[in-house]
C-alpha cells in the first residue's frame, strides 16, 4: 500500500490558548497529505485535473478519532494511504503520530469530480480511470 509521510513540528499558531492543537489544524494536514500521496503516485494536482478533465477530488465525509493531544514543539508524523477504492470514490486514513504514539486518527471519503452543465450544482461524479488505481496498487 503507498503511503506518504510528513515530519511536522507542532507550531505555536498551530495551538489553541492551551498549547494543544486547534482541531481543524488536523484536518488542513490530512488534505495536504491526501494532495501529497497523488503527487506521490506520480499525480500532481495540477496535471491531474488536466489529465483526466476533473475539476478535482473534493471531500464529501470526513471525521477523527482523537487519543492524545499533541501540543507546541511536538514533532508528528501524518501517515496517509488509500483504504478503499470504488467506481468514484474512494477512502484515505490518515494517522497522526507522536513517536510511536497514535495520537489522531482521521478519515476521508473523496469523490472523483467532473463538471455537468446538465446538473444543478454543476457537478457530477466520475469514473475513476484504471490507470490510477493502479500508480497505488504498484507501490
Amino acid at each position: 500500500m503507498l503511503t506518504h509521510q510528513r515530519v511536522l513540528i507542532v507550531e505555536w499558531g498551530d495551538c489553541d490558548p492551551a498549547g494543544i492543537v486547534y482541531f481543524p489544524r488536523y484536518f488542513e494536514w490530512f488534505d495536504a497529505g491526501t494532495h501529497s500521496l497523488f503527487a506521490m503516485a506520480g499525480l500532481q494536482k495540477a496535471a491531474m485535473l488536466d489529465a483526466y478533465g476533473i475539476v478535482g477530488i473534493p471531500l464529501v465525509e470526513a471525521r477523527a478519532r482523537f487519543v492524545r493531544p499533541s501540543t507546541f514543539g511536538d514533532e508528528v508524523i501524518v501517515e496517509s494511504s488509500v483504504t478503499a477504492w470504488r467506481r468514484s470514490s474512494f477512502d484515505v486514513q490518515h494517522r497522526l503520530l507522536r513517536g510511536e504514539e497514535l495520537a489522531v486518527e482521521g478519515f476521508e471519503t473523496r469523490v472523483w469530480t467532473a463538471r455537468d452543465s446538465h446538473s444543478a450544482s454543476g457537478l457530477k461524479s466520475k469514473a475513476i480511470p484504471r490507470e490510477v488505481v493502479e500508480r497505488f496498487a504498484r507501490a
